[in-house]
């Protein structure tokens, strides 16, 4: 099984930590492949950088996704997702709507914690999006912007700690989803001093991911996930223009 992990960001140091966190759940047989955006926002961390992603999710998962069994995409605003599964037939996982599945199935009340404060509204609106607002009891950020995460992890996990435990006592979660490519791989770290459980997106997309495989559902042919045909798009890589002629075709 092959696992195409998109990245969007610029940054290759976020690409490394997003495989690194995607080999600790793949199994034996999985092989796991991961990109990097070419152009675009260094890091995502507005409205307007998530924006101008999107066509890179989408031009990398054109460009790189052929062969691909199933798609992950590797950035924490699950950028593009729902664009990706018009053009794919094989199963596309966000990181962040992954994490939250997983999350309702550990705890009650899950938080989300992320990096700048001015993040958090983006993920309670991601949340609500996936009908996930009222599982949701706390979304908090550690002032720590995404560079200083891969430079510092040791302070990194010192501040995720203080926040875990301060939305434990004050909100009452019971599970914590660490949202942000950049802390992919520090969820096992947080873990070893954080009084409640700490999922890693990454980790839980490829899980999900491989059970979408093994499971061999349809795709969908109906409705807002109905394959596209015969759209006339230019200015895209071939690839891409393909797939908006059609993207019913098989992808492995």
């Amino acid at each position: 099984m092959k696992i195409l992990l998109v990245n969007p960001n610029r940054t290759q140091a976020v690409t490394d930590a997003v495989l690194a966190a995607g080999w600790t759940a793949a199994r034996p047989g999985t092989s796991l492949v991961a990109v990097t955006g070419r152009s675009g926002p260094l890091v995502i961390g507005s409205r307007a950088e998530n924006a101008i992603a999107q066509r890179e999710v989408l031009e990398l998962a054109a460009a790189h996704g052929a062969d691909a069994d199933a798609i992950v995409l590797g950035v924490s605003l699950d950028t593009a997702l729902w664009a990706c599964r018009e053009l794919f037939t094989v199963p596309v996982i966000g990181m962040t709507e992954a994490g939250l599945l997983m999350a309702a199935t550990v705890g009650t009340r899950i938080g989300v914690l992320t990096l700048g404060r001015a993040m958090v509204p983006l993920y309670e609106e991601l949340a609500a999006a996936y009908g996930m607002a009222a599982r949701v009891a706390a979304v908090d950020a550690v002032d720590i912007m995404p560079a200083q995460a891969l430079a510092q992890p040791h302070a990194v996990r010192e501040a995720l700690c203080a926040a875990i435990a301060r939305m434990r006592e004050r909100r009452g979660v019971d599970v914590v989803l660490l949202a942000g490519a950049a802390l992919a791989s520090m969820a096992a770290d947080a873990q070893a001093a954080s009084p409640v459980p700490v999922l890693d997106g990454v980790a839980c997309a490829v899980a999900l991911a491989q059970a979408r495989v093994d499971l061999r559902l349809p795709p969908s042919t109906l409705g807002a996930d109905a394959p596209l045909s015969g759209r006339d798009v230019t200015g895209v890589s071939p690839a891409l223009a393909a797939r908006f002629k059609d993207s019913s075709r098989s992808s492995s």
